[in-house]
């Protein structure tokens, strides 16, 4: 399902729209994009026409398009979601190269980090990078992630493994770093 329109300073989170299927699809056929980019669901998903009916439908994800000065730049959401337990996995793609290292991905962390603790009451919410993805790791914990182990060699990528970094944040300690 998507999530509701969440407006930062420097970026908003809103549902997709059917007229920007190409650009979001476009961001997933560019590898600078996706060097990075750990399986986000299905992959595939992002080739298919019907994707944005697919993610509508998914219950136990939320998903946002990412805009900025009124064009999309990303996509974010968290997936997997036990709603019983209350935690799921987070992720995000800034899909619009133009717009890295401003800033963008930290907000949009912070604003979806925000609704699933206050709207949807998720008590943890996990995610997970490449070890060497410093930007990623760098505006996870400016959110309040913290690392809680690394995924050794854990996924095949350009003709070698490489190990994972999970973090993850706790409504309560959020809350606490968030009071106000």
């Amino acid at each position: 399902m998507f999530g509701p329109v969440l407006r930062g300073e420097k970026c908003t989170l809103r549902p997709p729209r059917k007229e920007e299927a190409e650009t979001y699809i476009g961001w997933f056929k560019d590898l600078d994009v996706i060097r990075y980019t750990l399986q986000i669901g299905p992959m595939s998903i992002w080739q298919e026409e019907d994707f944005i009916k697919r993610m509508a439908e998914e219950r136990n994800a939320i998903s946002w398009i990412i805009e900025v000065d009124g064009s999309p730049v990303g996509w974010t959401g968290v997936g997997g979601i036990n709603w019983r337990n209350g935690n799921g996995e987070s992720g995000i793609v800034i899909g619009e190269k133009s717009v890295w290292r401003r800033g963008v991905a930290t907000e949009a962390i912070a604003l979806r980090t925000r609704y699933c603790f206050r709207e949807l009451n998720l008590h943890k919410i996990r995610t997970r990078a490449y070890m060497e993805n410093e930007a990623s790791k760098r505006a996870l914990m400016k959110a309040g992630y913290v690392q809680y182990g690394v995924q050794r060699e854990e996924a095949f990528r350009d003709g070698r493994y490489h190990d994972i970094w999970c973090a993850e944040v706790l409504r309560e300690d959020w809350e606490r770093a968030h009071r106000g």
